[in-house]
């Protein structure tokens, strides 16, 4: 049996190119179940009622893989949970069909692709870790030697903040207006007679 889903993400949208496509696959319209709701959101009763429908020996179909999946990672467990159901999956854009070697095979590369991009963004964020541990004793060495010996309140956001408070050289804050440093503030501005 196949069964599709479609999704659309605001009342706005229409779900009858998608249903058209779908029926257009072989998938008869009382088991085409829709959804209108953006992918983030997880409550989708239209899609869980899908896969609740489904059977082994049965072909899920969605018009567009970003249909179904509200990240990869959703994606991948979804499609992992329908191969473990003896379950088909098929995407009929991308032309991705997990019954057929080729489709499997694509789909396994997306699974790899998804795993090397965790890993990457774990890689970056240790580094990014060790660059700020370092910044922050390298910065906060010099004001350790002004008197203050608990360095914990020392931020990121206190470093910058700091940096901005730090009043400028007279010729750095003259410059941009093409006044001089020596220009004084008129007595009705608060400044010198």
């Amino acid at each position: 049996m196949l069964i599709g889903y479609a999704r659309v993400s605001t009342n706005e949208q229409h779900l009858d190119l998608q249903r058209d496509a779908l029926i257009k696959a072989g998938v008869a319209a009382k088991d085409i179940y829709t959804d209108k709701v953006t992918g983030v959101t997880s409550e989708r009763p239209g899609l869980q009622a899908a896969l609740s429908h489904l059977r082994e020996g049965d072909t899920f179909i969605v018009w567009r893989l970003d249909r179904l999946g509200r990240s990869l990672k959703h994606l991948l467990e979804t499609v992992t949970s329908l191969k473990e159901h003896s379950v088909a999956f098929k995407s009929l854009t991308e032309n991705i069909d997990t019954s057929t070697a080729t489709g499997n095979l694509v789909f396994q590369i997306f699974g790899a692709l998804a795993e090397f991009e965790r890993n990457l963004i774990t890689e970056r964020t240790i580094a990014g870790l060790a660059l700020q541990r370092h910044l922050i004793h390298s910065l906060a060495t010099p004001v350790l030697e002004v008197g203050v010996t608990d360095p914990s309140w020392l931020t990121s956001d206190a470093l910058r903040a700091s940096r901005a408070l730090r009043p400028l050289p007279p010729r750095r804050m003259a410059a941009p207006f093409g006044a001089s440093s020596e220009a004084r503030v008129p007595d009705s501005c608060g400044g010198e007679s």
